[in-house]
Formats: C-alpha cells, sequence, structure tokens
C-alpha cells in the first residue's frame, strides 16, 4: 500500500487576521505519513497578534510540510499537502512528496473549513507579486480538479525554470548570495529544489568566488533573532516612529481621590475586582467623546483624517510572549464595571496565549500603565495606525500643595503622545488636563454620564 497522490490537496497558510501577512511556525502537531481528518489542528504558529493553532480543511495522509520549525512564511504560501487515504501504487510514491519543496496550491481563508474563496483574491492578498522570470501555478491549474502534486505546477521549459515553492530555498539562496534566476533545474518540472542551490554554492566555492555566509560575531557575542511577537512589536514601532509625526505632552497630578473612589466602587461591588484600568478607561472615553479629534486615524493614500463613531481601548498587557495589546471594543457603551471584566477576561487570555487575533486589532486609542514597571514617565510610541496614546506612571507619596499647604498625596504623571496630524497642541492639551481633572476629582465625570 502507498500514498494515493492522485487527489493530493495543498493548503496554503490561511489569512490569520486583520493586517497579518506572515506567520512564524512554531510546532507541528504532525508528521509526514500520518493521517489526519477535517479541522483537524496540524501546526501552532506565531503571528504578529498571537499564537495560533490552525486546523486543516481536508480528510487524508500527510504528504509533506512545506515548512520547519522556526520559519516565517507569508500567508498564501503552502503549508502542508495532504493526500487521499492509502490506496495502491508504485513503490516510493510517498516518498516523492516528503520533500519540503513539493510544489502545489491550495486555497482556505481564515476560519478554515471546508469553505473557498476565488484564488485571485488570495494571489492579491497573501503573496508578493512574482520576480521576473518566475512562474506560479495559475488558478486554472490549481482548481482544475483531480491531479498529482505534480500538475499543480508548470512543466519544464524557460517559463518555468526560476520557480522557488520552498522558503527554506529562496532563504538558503539568499543567505548565500546564490541568484535562483541563473539556476537550472534539476527536474524536468522545473522547481529549483535546495539540492540545486547547493550545488551552486559548492560550484561558488570551487571558483574561489566569495559566498555570502552568516554573520560571525566577536566570542561572547550573543545574536538573537528578531521572530515571532519581538519581530511584530520591532516592525510596528519602526512604522510608527517612520510615519506618524507624533508629539509628547505630560502632567503630573494628585491620584489620592482617584485611589478612594476605586475603593468606594470595589466595596460596592465585592464580588468582582474593579482596578484602577477600568476607571482610566472610563475617563479616557469620556474624554475622546469631547475630543473626537483623537479618536482617528490618517488615511495617507486618500489624504483624509478619519474619525470613528466607536471606542474601542487597546491596552498593554505584558506576557511571557511578550507585550500585546488586547482591545476592548465599543467600551463607549460599558459601565465601569463592564469593563473591568472585560479588561479582566482579556489579560487572562492574553497570559496563557490564548487570546484570538481579532481581539488584537481595530483599537482607535490605547492606554499603557507603565506604572506597573515602577517609573515615572514615558514618551509612549503610538500604536499605528491609531492617533494616541495615554501612559500612566506609578503613583507614589510626594510632596504637594492643597489649598496653599504643603501635604504629601499620592502623585501620578499621565503622558499622552498624538498624531500632530489630527490635532494642534490646544486639542492634546485639552484631553489630557480633562483626564487629569478627573483623576484629580473623579465627580467630574457625572457630568458626562
Amino acid at each position: 500500500m502507498s500514498i494515493d497522490t492522485l487527489h493530493a490537496q495543498v493548503f496554503l497558510l490561511p489569512d490569520l487576521g486583520e493586517g497579518l501577512t506572515e506567520a512564524e511556525i512554531v510546532e507541528w502537531k504532525v508528521a509526514v505519513g500520518d493521517t489526519v481528518e477535517v479541522d483537524h489542528i496540524v501546526v501552532e504558529v506565531e503571528t504578529a497578534k498571537a499564537a495560533v493553532e490552525v486546523p486543516v480543511p481536508y480528510a487524508g495522509t500527510v504528504l509533506s510540510l512545506h515548512a520547519e520549525a522556526g520559519t516565517a512564511l507569508a500567508v498564501g504560501l503552502p503549508l502542508i499537502t495532504v493526500g487521499a487515504a492509502p490506496t495502491p501504487a508504485e513503490p516510493g510514491a510517498a516518498d516523492r512528496y516528503r520533500e519540503e519543496e513539493q510544489a502545489g496550491s491550495g486555497n482556505v481563508l481564515i476560519g478554515y473549513g471546508t469553505g473557498h474563496a476565488p484564488v485571485s483574491r488570495r494571489r492579491r492578498r497573501g503573496s508578493t507579486p512574482p520576480a521576473a522570470g518566475r512562474t506560479h501555478p495559475s488558478p486554472a491549474a490549481v482548481e482544475s480538479g483531480p491531479r498529482t502534486a505534480d500538475a499543480a505546477v508548470p512543466t519544464a521549459g524557460p517559463a518555468c525554470a526560476r520557480l522557488v515553492i520552498s522558503p527554506l530555498v529562496r532563504r538558503l539562496a539568499r543567505d548565500h548570495g546564490i541568484d535562483v534566476a541563473a539556476l537550472a533545474p534539476g527536474r524536468a518540472d522545473g522547481i529549483i529544489r535546495r539540492v540545486d542551490v547547493e550545488q551552486a554554492i559548492a560550484r561558488e566555492r570551487q571558483a574561489g568566488s566569495p559566498v555570502a555566509s552568516e554573520p560571525v560575531g566577536t566570542p561572547g557575542e550573543q545574536r538573537i533573532p528578531l521572530r515571532g511577537i519581538r519581530r511584530a512589536v520591532a516592525h510596528k514601532l519602526a512604522r510608527s516612529r517612520a510615519e506618524i509625526p507624533d508629539a509628547t505632552t505630560w502632567v503630573d497630578v494628585d491620584a489620592t481621590a482617584l485611589l478612594e473612589a476605586k475603593d468606594v466602587l470595589q466595596a460596592a461591588r465585592p464580588q468582582q475586582r474593579i482596578g484602577l484600568l477600568a476607571i482610566l478607561t472610563r475617563i479616557c472615553v469620556a474624554g475622546l467623546r469631547r475630543f473626537p479629534e483623537l479618536n482617528s486615524t490618517v488615511d495617507t493614500a486618500r489624504e483624509e483624517i478619519v474619525r470613528f463613531a466607536h471606542v474601542n481601548v487597546g491596552f498593554a498587557a505584558q506576557t511571557d510572549r511578550g507585550l500585546v495589546v488586547p482591545v476592548v471594543r465599543d467600551a463607549h457603551t460599558l459601565t465601569t464595571t463592564q469593563l473591568a471584566a472585560e479588561l479582566g477576561r482579556l489579560t487572562a487570555l492574553a497570559r496563557t496565549g490564548a487570546l484570538p487575533p481579532e481581539a488584537l486589532t481595530g483599537g482607535t486609542f490605547t492606554l499603557n500603565n507603565y506604572g506597573v514597571f515602577g517609573v515615572d514617565g514615558s514618551t509612549p510610541i503610538i500604536n499605528h495606525p491609531e492617533a494616541a496614546l495615554l501612559g500612566v506612571g506609578r503613583i507614589i507619596d510626594k510632596p504637594w500643595v492643597v489649598d496653599g499647604a504643603l501635604t504629601v498625596r499620592k502623585v501620578t504623571q499621565l503622558s499622552l503622545s498624538f498624531d500632530h496630524r489630527v490635532c494642534d497642541g490646544g486639542v492634546a492639551g485639552g484631553f489630557l488636563r480633562y483626564v487629569a481633572d478627573c483623576v484629580e476629582r473623579p465627580a467630574t465625570l457625572l457630568a458626562d454620564l
């Protein structure tokens, strides 16, 4: 008995959420030769938003895994190939499909299952335009019905001689300075495989040509790859700094009354924890209603400022996997008690790595309580593509003047970073002063309820 490849289907890495273009393979849950059912979890991947377990929409035998653990794979590239249940076949048929370079195409969007969308849409969203000289499987070839896995790729010839399916092969060529467009494929299907690149590397070395290699550090130097959330955070913050002309303003405030208000609310709802973050979120929502310029984004393509009718508040949460920003949706419709419940729910999911990707997207404003790290102030970077972020420092005893007399009060610092394209300093200062007044005199909120 051998694997029947007549109905082999290649499952592409699906779109896992808003704005996500790639994911890193964390752990394969299956191996070549395993039998899977529809919606069987086959791999855990880490995106810019969260760790996600990915189910496969096909049933059958695993023929190949197209990327190794630790590989960053673009949305729309082959992830796993599944063949029909075992049937009699010629010896060695299964082995041909165990190579990580095996070609093919499938089409599954977020939600998985068996629903399919047009291939042309997946190509636009999930992959970059092919380089000159490369040819990819056409939609017609993909959807043409029963076929072997080889039927999904072009036949040999000049038009397909630079086809590279495996991200591992592309990375190997890139790391060693090999131009795949200049290589001749070793097989008739026109695919450049690992062995083709390795042979090119060997030829370059024999000819004495310089071949790029891994960077060599000094003794004791440690090199840590930017991967997973750390990589996503780096890219997003760099984009924010590059695109948003931000400015920061700050103020010290007396938070004594805020702490007293929290204790009163907690006593009134002993069955539920109501923390400072919930009250600060309530204050920010009220402030954004007064200063809607900060509840917006800039559409650079159309040169428009987009103001949102809803308020989705993101809050920074430090986890074992790194910094994530869960989003409380429609925060303007929730009571303080409901905000506390939702903040607690999202925080618990974040700490266990169970947040779904959609819980990490769609924010219109971010609140960052970095005071939990024991620091007083910061110039926080805006969470792109939002227009503002409020940072809160630690609350500590400090000398403070009250009614002309020096006393000790609970003092904190509030920092507001804002996109100078959406407003000027007057609006930003007005918002920050309103938030500060609510912190110092929480009863001020009653005027907006």
